[in-house]
């Protein structure tokens, strides 16, 4: 069973995007943030960051008891090797899903959250901000556009962790002033994934916490 440590955020939607997916047994715990959840001591004894998500495994493979984990690209690394599912063995797959993986973590959810933050939570205007995380927007859009005329998922042939990382931050495209319509190959990849059943179940998630 995994305790799921949760908020309906493009980092929370990672993990039961992952737990649907593979029709793991999981429990949701909801992080209000709004009410400061996320620095009760209890939180962050299993997130010392104070950030969602983050998940107590308590059958881990090791069987030394309950193992805790934070920081949503190391827990779908994590699920992946337990369960050996979206992560390809093959050593070249495996490798360019994980590069594609840090490159969300690292970079496409950091600027997009960025652009999220300027254009829409900033308490006051700020026209250089503004304009500087749009452009960085627009790039990476055009680096998974690149990628994703190349490849049909992420890391090659499958559906990965890499796109699952990616997908959520996706979700909020016309937020981010960000028209599928100039990025062709994303657009095919993100109907691909919002048709998905386990995508529709993790989504429902958000509404049923």
């Amino acid at each position: 069973m995994i305790d799921l440590f949760y908020a309906p955020t493009p980092n929370g939607h990672k993990i039961t995007l992952f737990l649907e997916e593979a029709g793991l047994d999981y429990n949701i715990h909801r992080i209000d943030i709004g009410k400061g959840d996320q620095f009760r001591p209890d939180f962050l004894a299993i997130s010392p960051n104070n950030k969602i998500p983050a998940i107590v495994d308590h059958l881990p493979a090791d069987g030394s008891g309950p193992l805790s984990i934070f920081e949503s690209g190391a827990i779908l690394l994590y699920l992946a090797e337990k369960t050996s599912l979206l992560l390809s063995k093959d050593l070249r797959e495996r490798a360019h899903t994980l590069q594609w993986l840090f490159w969300q973590v690292g970079g496409f959810g950091p600027m997009l959250g960025q652009n999220h933050h300027f254009n829409h939570f900033a308490p006051q205007t700020v026209p250089y901000a503004i304009e500087r995380y749009q452009v960085e927007t627009q790039r990476l859009y055009g680096v998974l556009n690149k990628q994703l005329e190349k490849t049909p998922w992420l890391g090659g042939q499958d559906y990965s962790i890499a796109d699952i990382a990616t997908y959520p931050w996706a979700v909020s495209h016309e937020r981010q002033r960000i028209d599928l319509a100039n990025y062709p190959a994303v657009k095919n990849w993100f109907e691909r994934i919002r048709s998905r059943p386990a995508t529709e179940r993790a989504y429902q998630q958000a509404e049923n916490v």
